[in-house]
């Protein structure tokens, strides 16, 4: 498959070690494209859920590729969120091309993008983490039942329904608290004369245009790869919404990854990713 050209791709809200995330498909999408430039949103890697010890080979197969961008020198910025905020302590470490920040701006085709995972904005994450992580943890288990009915649903000849979708849309506080989240985010990159403000956190893809009386902002948000499958792209001059799902090529073709059921034991997935930056390091050495 030829590779598509991209100038920049910002993919968020993996959570690779989940039962929800989608890592065939991811693992589909990163092979189908060329970036000069990626930026990992944050919740890449669920460090919450993490000691479940859940850790399939597709999972792995991701950070693998993401290192092959790195050892290429493809420039990879990982911004942190908050199930991977144990990355924090390590804000500021850059590896050749790769860095890890919490907050970052980019200066594209003359324009500036302020991009933030999103987190600060949650009063929840701020005030009662303990019940974000139980949340957390009840949003697995309602993905990992969403596709137990869903497998039922196919069987019967119906499409997928997303339960959490339905749930989020249903719900008038979390409807208000979407609202709020992309306002907010607009009103403060208004003040500080941004063009643009990228987020995530929220699993809700968009791109708009958002007005105050102060100004405008096109407000954008990558989505996620857990229910929506989606990420965001700058190429030819503009910003578009990638839809795994809208993707009829890669809907179709073979997974080619290893079956998900197989396990990497914790010690096993360290040494492997131990492996992987000594290489990297020693690539960059040598050139």
């Amino acid at each position: 498959m030829k590779k598509r050209p991209v100038d920049i791709v910002v993919i968020s809200d993996v959570h690779l070690g989940t039962y929800g995330c989608h890592a065939k498909e991811l693992i589909k999408y990163l092979k189908s494209i060329k970036p000069k430039q990626v930026v990992l949103n944050g919740d890449i890697i669920d460090i919450w859920q993490f000691s479940k010890r859940y850790w399939p080979k597709s999972h792995m197969k991701v950070v693998k590729l993401l290192m092959e961008w790195i050892a290429k020198g493809v420039k990879v910025h990982y911004i942190t969120g908050n199930h991977d905020e144990m990355l924090r302590k390590f804000v500021g470490f850059q590896l050749g091309s790769f860095s890890i920040v919490n907050k970052l701006v980019l200066n594209v085709h003359g324009k500036k993008a302020w991009i933030f995972h999103g987190d600060v904005f949650d009063v929840t994450m701020q005030h009662s983490k303990w019940l974000a992580k139980l949340g957390a943890i009840g949003y697995d288990t309602l993905i990992l039942l969403n596709r137990g009915v869903n497998f039922c649903y196919k069987k019967l000849g119906r499409g997928p329904v997303s339960m959490s979708k339905k749930i989020k849309n249903g719900v008038k506080s979390a409807v208000k608290f979407i609202n709020n989240f992309e306002q907010t985010a607009a009103d403060i990159a208004i003040e500080n004369e941004f063009d643009y403000v990228i987020c995530g956190h929220i699993h809700q893809p968009e791109i708009k245009t958002i007005k105050t009386d102060n100004g405008s902002v096109k407000y954008l948000n990558s989505g996620d790869w857990i229910e929506n499958l989606t990420s965001l792209e700058y190429a030819k001059g503009k910003w578009s919404l990638y839809q795994f799902e809208e993707d009829a090529q890669l809907m179709s073709s073979d997974p080619e990854v290893n079956d998900p059921s197989e396990m990497l034991e914790k010690k096993a997935l360290f040494e492997s990713l131990l492996a992987e930056f000594n290489s990297m390091s020693a690539s960059k050495t040598t050139k």
